[in-house]
């Protein structure tokens, strides 16, 4: 099923235009509404008329996190917060948060793009939809709760944690779709095992991941684990919230509902386009967003983009999964590291379980990293042979993948703290030392 096939399986060279349609009179009311963004396109020389093609994106300023801090609360608005129904703010920040402002004409745009996405999952009006996300000011269980209702599911909003009940009525209402992190997922997968029961055997068949980078190798252990098909989705606060991209089921890449979010990626130290298919910082513009479209927001996640018709038939571009972020990579004895990069080969070797941790610690100059893992419960009992043997084999296996050494340390089942949201996968203890 694809909800809005119109704009979803549109002509590319169709999009193109409506694209630069709407982002010329995107321009045009932040010259208008906006005094920073004005003074930013004045600076860069540009304005709304001089917009004739996509390729004119280049030319326009960069947005970055800070600007909307700068801004906070409403120096970014373009429309008077009387007219705002609802704010929204990013999670896991100090300080001031970074919000975001929503007329309702916003709030209908983000229920059709989180509709579109679980439709990309095999959604239908015919599911039982368990929203796991966070309700609040974080944008994940709103944005799925309206979204589900706006394709007609039976919603429920149990939000984040309290996994035993999760349970419960995933259980007693049939729940068919889950959407919460991929990492509370497995936590769920844990508790289920503890109480007897077998995900596998319920009516769940999908689950819709997102708010955290995952390897293809978690996909897989959640796949086996749950008996269900595992979708990644995108989405941040500053552009809308989840509802940005979306995996179908061909997972060939994320949609990214570019009538509504133009993407680019560009090469995070200079700015400049990158050709399609490489890797670089993902760049977003918003055109039809009303109270606070952003022109191209630097999200400083790294993936890369497709562009060509997707076997399911849709024609957005396609995002790769985002394997980091530029301010979350980790730089070990000067090897760029992203903490996907060694889950996807954690979850690659048998006997290990899908829940580790990454400690860092500074030995005089030198950054060193420590990947504690849990192993299962029949390895953990096993020979001190056999924990070597699977030390060692860890090791070698990091070693490959990243071409630098680090220390292994297998735990105990369980030992580590388990999430009901964003799973915490960095201990950063250098400023200790």
């Amino acid at each position: 099923m694809i909800f809005q096939p119109y704009y979803e399986c549109m002509d590319p060279e169709q999009r193109a235009e409506l694209q630069v349609r709407r982002l010329r009179e995107t321009v045009a009311r932040m010259e208008a509404n906006v005094p920073w963004y004005a003074e930013k396109l004045k600076e860069k020389g540009i304005t709304a008329a001089d917009i004739v093609s996509l390729d004119d994106l280049r030319h326009l300023p960069f947005t970055i996190k800070q600007d909307l801090r700068d801004n906070y609360p409403f120096g970014l608005f373009a429309v008077p917060p009387h007219e705002c129904v609802r704010i929204h703010a990013s999670s896991g920040t100090t300080g001031k948060p970074v919000i975001g402002g929503y007329t309702r004409e916003d709030i209908a745009i983000w229920s059709d793009t989180m509709a579109r996405t679980i439709c990309c999952g095999g959604g239908t009006s015919e599911d039982v939809l368990q929203n796991a996300y966070g309700y609040g000011l974080f944008t994940g269980g709103l944005g799925a709760h309206y979204g589900g209702e706006r394709l007609g599911c039976m919603v429920v909003p149990i939000s984040g944690g309290n996994t035993e009940r999760q349970l419960m009525l995933m259980q007693d209402l049939g729940s068919t779709i889950l959407c919460a992190t991929p990492s509370y997922a497995l936590t769920m997968v844990d508790e289920a095992a503890d109480l007897g029961i077998d995900i596998r055997e319920l009516p769940l068949k999908a689950g819709l991941f997102g708010a955290e980078p995952w390897s293809e190798g978690a996909r897989e252990a959640v796949e086996e684990r749950m008996g269900i098909s595992a979708h990644d989705i995108y989405g941040l606060t500053e552009i809308i919230g989840p509802g940005v991209s979306a995996e179908c089921e061909v997972k060939g890449g994320m949609h990214v509902f570019d009538d509504h979010f133009i993407p680019e990626i560009i090469d995070p130290e200079t700015g400049e386009p990158m050709p399609e298919g490489e890797r670089g910082e993902l760049v977003f513009t918003c055109v039809t967003k009303r109270a606070m479209p952003l022109l191209r927001f630097r999200t400083r996640d790294i993936t890369a983009l497709h562009h060509g018709q997707c076997a399911c038939g849709r024609t957005h571009p396609r995002m790769d999964r985002v394997t980091g972020r530029t301010d979350d990579m980790l730089i070990i004895r000067g090897v760029n590291v992203f903490p996907s990069q060694i889950e996807d080969v954690l979850t690659g070797i048998e006997g290990v379980e899908p829940h580790y941790q990454l400690v860092l610690t500074r030995e005089g100059r030198l950054d060193n990293l420590e990947i504690q893992v849990e192993v299962s419960p029949g390895i953990f009992s096993d020979e001190v042979r056999h924990l070597e043997e699977l030390t060692e084999k860890i090791g070698d296996r990091v070693a490959s993948a990243l071409a630098i050494r680090v220390d292994v340390k297998l735990v105990e089942p369980k030992s580590i703290e388990r999430s009901v949201g964003k799973a915490k996968r960095v201990i950063d203890m250098r400023e200790e030392a």
